[in-house]
């Protein structure tokens, strides 16, 4: 049944304002694995080693992955205090405003600055966003609503790319996408003025919409809690870690290979990769209805460890079978982000519902800061090798066979309606 207190036309006005806030949000999540290369380059002059963009590379995402999980969970909570839409767009305008910034880094010490604020943005965007559309659309098909939510970070990764390779982002032309990056400031100033809030928060216990008093930290940890925050944690960490540490890795690989013969071929490698991710991120919500929660997981987990394999020992950039693999691989490891999507939103009761999703999603993303770091630091001791690190960090996949049992077998929703 729809939301009484929700018009048509402002339940439309929230997905689109949530999609594109996503869609963003992706933007700046490729935004380095095409960019860092050629600004360590441009950034270190002659310091500048193939060994050294690598390193870099890691540290970059480690500093993203670190102000996501800050982010979100900080944010998510803030979500549950002055509600969903005024904390998104918060969320939008930390990372418009920091990525802009970065166009005027003088040294890679201010690029780290700038994409840890970035990271702040990006982890406050998915908590609150992906609460305000399962509240707002409580009568849709969830699998379906969440899939194409999460679409909209995969899609903002293929805008990226298709942009890279009309433009390529080199040493000497790189400022001009981190400016293009502050655009959707204009979204985060609209969602303030225009996006309606969520009408299950303001009846949750707040209907004029004024600042909460609860500790929805606090709550996510109390002994009828617990048990689901964990798994909420463990579980996203796993597909976070693994698309971080391990997948990743591909991007920095083909530049290293193609960027002297044909330097747009990393935007088409992250292109393929990102047309094979929306597929997954739609179709994950629908294989966790279809399969089950658990199922789906555990077989989810298996596709993403074989194909990040298979990406890294079978084939290189600029072979015929990397870029279908490339696809494969985009496909499988991204099924485990619309799986989320469903997942996480239920776990929790209304009033700690930014809060729990935040803090599982972006908790992960601690976890992915040290991973990214331990990467870099073995990627270093592998003598500079891609394939090599790519591999060995796959293997974070295969641990989601075991995690999955973790999950509660039944969701909060599930527990009120039967009584």
């Amino acid at each position: 049944m729809k939301d009484p207190t929700l018009s048509p036309a402002a339940r439309v006005w929230v997905l689109i304002a949530v999609f594109l806030g996503l869609l963003f949000d992706g933007f700046e999540l490729g935004l380095m694995p095409v960019a860092s290369l050629s600004v360590s380059k441009s950034l270190l002059g002659d310091d500048f080693t193939p060994q050294a963009g690598g390193d870099w590379f890691a540290r970059f995402t480690a500093a993203l992955m670190l102000g996501a999980a800050l982010g979100g969970i900080f944010l998510g909570a803030l979500g549950d205090r002055i509600g969903r839409s005024r904390a998104m767009s918060v969320s939008v305008l930390f990372y418009s405003f920091f990525a802009s910034a970065g166009a005027l880094a003088r040294n890679q010490e201010e690029m780290l600055a700038s994409r840890f604020l970035v990271g702040l943005g990006v982890g406050g965007m998915w908590p609150n966003g992906m609460a305000l559309v399962s509240e707002c659309w409580r009568g849709a098909s969830k699998p379906l609503v969440s899939g194409v939510m999460m679409a909209g970070l995969n899609a903002g990764i293929l805008l990226l790319s298709q942009m890279a390779r009309v433009w390529p982002v080199t040493s000497d032309s790189w400022r001009w996408i981190f400016l293009l990056a502050g655009f959707p400031a204009a979204l985060g100033l609209s969602c303030w003025f225009l996006l309606p809030e969520s009408p299950e928060w303001l009846r949750s216990g707040n209907r004029h919409g004024s600042p909460r008093t609860s500790r929805p930290l606090a709550d996510l940890f109390s002994s009828t809690m617990l048990r689901r925050t964990l798994a909420g944690i463990i579980l996203s960490a796993i597909p976070m870690v693994g698309a971080w540490a391990a997948s990743k890795w591909m991007i920095p690989w083909a530049d290293e290979m193609a960027r002297s013969t044909n330097p747009g071929y990393k935007a088409a490698v992250q292109g393929w990769w990102s047309g094979g991710a929306i597929a997954g991120s739609i179709l994950g919500a629908q294989l966790a209805g279809w399969l089950g929660k658990k199922s789906s997981y555990l077989l989810i987990s298996l596709g993403a460890w074989i194909a990040t394999l298979a990406m890294f020992q079978i084939t290189a950039p600029l072979e015929p079978l990397f870029i279908p693999i490339v696809l494969i691989q985009g496909f499988f490891s991204t099924l485990f982000f619309g799986w989320l999507a469903l997942f996480l939103p239920d776990l929790f009761p209304t009033a700690i519902r930014s809060a729990g999703s935040g803090m599982s999603y972006n908790t992960g993303r601690f976890a992915t800061a040290f991973g990214v770091l331990g990467a870099g630091a073995l990627f270093n001791w592998l003598g500079g090798s891609y394939p090599r690190v790519g591999s060995v960090m796959a293997f974070i996949y295969a641990m989601g066979v075991a995690a999955i049992w973790l999950a509660p077998s039944n969701n909060l929703d599930e527990k009120e309606t039967n009584g």
